[in-house]
């Protein structure tokens, strides 16, 4: 895809909006709003890349109450005919097809590759790539099988949900100590699993989120990773203007 004159494509992820509670995060779901509001007015694509919310998970005919200002802000701007394509993280992995229906927003559970202009991406949250963090992969597996989502479903949501949110906001809610800090090329799990797909395709940039940690490290010849960071400490966001990447912070 040939970006248009003065477009440009933008990238986020980890907003944990719900964490650690709805009153203490909606100052955050305000500001994104803001950026949403902002980014609209020269976008040609917006990737939203993970956890977007703590918590979610959907019901056959509910879903967690909240967030009413980005999902209206959502459907507005895909509405008006920007593209928005959102990917699945660890937080919010049980997303099924609310977002498909509701606001014709595809959504995808692992990586996708796309075009802009001559460069190409890998795009994907970022959660159980690359080497280690075997005790999460086991989980994942656990988490994503539909009996485990089947009999979830069969506690009432105020219990469900109440319960998952407590455990989500104790699984470092948001974010550790090793987050706040680069680990060097060869124990960083993204910089290695990036490394290894250069190994049989080719792609400028391999954009990931879920490390919380904003950072652009050169993994190959023409080839960045790119992690986004994230909208609880950083607040920022990826931009490609058709030819170069950029990771920016938001100030408003």
């Amino acid at each position: 895809m040939k970006l248009p004159n003065n477009k440009k494509v933008y990238f986020a992820s980890d907003q944990h909006f719900g964490a650690p509670t709805p009153e203490l995060s909606f100052p955050r779901e305000q500001k994104f709003v803001a950026w949403l509001d902002e980014v609209k007015k020269d976008a040609e694509a917006i990737f939203l890349v993970g956890d977007l919310f703590d918590f979610w998970f959907e019901y056959k005919t509910v879903v967690p109450k909240g967030f009413i200002r980005v999902l209206g802000k959502l459907a507005e701007i895909h509405d008006s005919g920007i593209p928005i394509y959102f990917f699945v993280g660890n937080h919010d992995l049980w997303m099924d097809d609310y977002f498909q229906k509701e606001l014709n927003i595809p959504v995808y559970h692992d990586n996708q590759e796309y075009t802009f202009g001559d460069k190409t991406f890998l795009v994907g949250h970022g959660d159980g790539k690359g080497p280690g963090d075997m005790g999460y992969k086991r989980m994942k597996k656990v988490f994503t099988n539909p009996f485990s989502k089947w009999l979830f479903r069969w506690l009432h949501p105020d219990i469900g949900v109440g319960l998952a949110q407590y455990l989500s906001v104790k699984n470092k809610l948001i974010s550790g100590d090793e987050d706040v800090t680069f680990l060097g090329e060869d124990n960083e799990w993204l910089i290695l699993y990036s490394k290894r797909k250069l190994e049989t395709k080719h792609y400028n940039y391999l954009v990931f989120g879920h490390r919380h940690l904003p950072m652009k490290v050169t993994v190959g010849e023409n080839s960045e990773y790119v992690n986004l960071g994230d909208w609880i400490t950083y607040f920022t966001y990826g931009v490609f203007d058709g030819e170069t990447f950029e990771i920016k912070k938001y100030e408003n």
